[in-house]
């Protein structure tokens, strides 16, 4: 098995950011400035090892991937975006692909607009995604530079690229038509396409013109049914029926402040529990989630209770029952490496220490194990 974990390069200023946000913003903006929401409520979560680091230096991504490794992780996902020509948070990569750093890596483009809400969706749009042919051309001429850098990982000689939402493509077929054509022209074999599932497509992969798919969790339709808490117009009353007379009134106020609050351990029995959707589709674990420090004014999904022990366990059970295609195309997908302010991180963070990459370390172990067993 191949864990890649994804990795978010939004740890440096831009001038975008500076113009939409203040001065100076990075991630590490909203991180810092996280409030607990109840009792118990683990925010904000504070990074241990590398601190608030600063991506400008590209010492702090050798020292990443030399801990990466040391984990078992064979390589990093980077977010990638692109909008019609126009990049963001484009210097980290750039920076990685020019370094001598010793680690495999892939793309993932993340194709949603940006948003003043940071969901991805048409309200309050920052810097919005639009499609086009020709973009489509200019796009993979970008990217095939990237691609041809050996650290890039590939199965079977193509590169592997990622597109995280392929169902906002206006005829994905047809893109991805388009790039494998540029692909072979280009003197690859042509390129190993992933679509990721964040929703029930209905259609396979190849059908839309990729190689295969991914999960990628939090899913929603799991998620919801993890809640502790379905707030929307929910009175009071009813509330503290769902939850029993003992639970907490704090966090009642914090789901009646439009946050969904789920179980970690209920989301992961769900998780092991849905069926292989009949293609290959890579598994995906999450050491956690908690994205209400980008939501100050509520709507955010959080889960409580999770811990090194569950992600291991998660992680050990989604190897043991995947069946890949092959040696190369083993990959299963950690999210994330590093997304700190939706709590969501192998990094090292003070309350955890380094027991979340021991924990991956561990599968990995335990799942070569009982492949060599007799």
């Amino acid at each position: 098995m191949k864990p890649i974990a994804i990795y978010l390069p939004q740890f440096h200023a831009i001038p975008e950011n500076d113009a939409w946000w203040g001065q100076g913003f990075t991630e590490w903006t909203n991180v810092r400035s996280a409030t607990p929401l109840f009792k118990g409520h683990e925010q904000p979560q504070v990074p241990d090892g590398f601190g608030y680091y600063d991506l400008n230096d590209a010492e702090v991504m050798r020292q990443q991937a030399v801990m990466a490794a040391r984990a078992g992780i064979a390589g990093f996902m980077f977010y990638h975006y692109w909008f019609h020509g126009k990049e963001l948070l484009e210097m980290p990569v750039r920076q990685y692909v020019a370094s001598n750093i010793d680690f495999p890596f892939m793309l993932c483009w993340a194709n949603e607009n940006w948003t003043r809400r940071w969901d991805g969706d048409n309200q309050e749009v920052l810097m919005e995604q639009t499609y086009s042919a020709a973009d489509d051309v200019a796009h993979m001429q970008h990217l095939l530079p990237v691609f041809a850098n050996p650290r890039y990982i590939k199965v079977a000689g193509k590169p592997v690229f990622v597109v995280y939402r392929s169902n906002y493509l206006p005829n994905s077929a047809d893109t991805c038509s388009r790039w494998q054509q540029m692909a072979r022209e280009a003197g690859f074999r042509g390129l190993y396409l992933i679509r990721i599932d964040r929703v029930d497509y209905g259609t396979s992969p190849q059908e839309d013109g990729f190689d295969a798919a991914m999960n990628f969790h939090p899913r929603w339709p799991l998620a919801e049914k993890s809640f502790y808490v379905h707030y929307r117009h929910t009175p009071l009353n009813r509330l503290k029926q769902w939850l029993g007379l003992g639970y907490p009134n704090d966090l009642l106020r914090a789901a009646q402040n439009n946050n969904f609050i789920a179980d970690y351990a209920t989301y992961v029995r769900q998780c092991l529990a849905v069926p292989s959707p009949g293609y290959l589709q890579f598994p995906c674990v999450m050491p956690g989630w908690d994205n209400s420090p980008r939501r100050k004014k509520g709507g955010a999904l959080l889960f409580t209770g999770s811990n090194p022990d569950l992600y291991q366990h998660w992680l050990e059970k989604e190897m043991e029952r995947f069946d890949p295609s092959s040696k190369e195309a083993s990959f299963v997908f950690i999210n994330a490496w590093n997304e700190w302010a939706e709590g969501c991180h192998l990094e090292p963070c003070q309350k955890w220490g380094r027991a979340y990459l021991e924990a991956t370390l561990h599968a990995l172990e335990s799942a070569h194990q009982s492949a060599h067993m007799p």
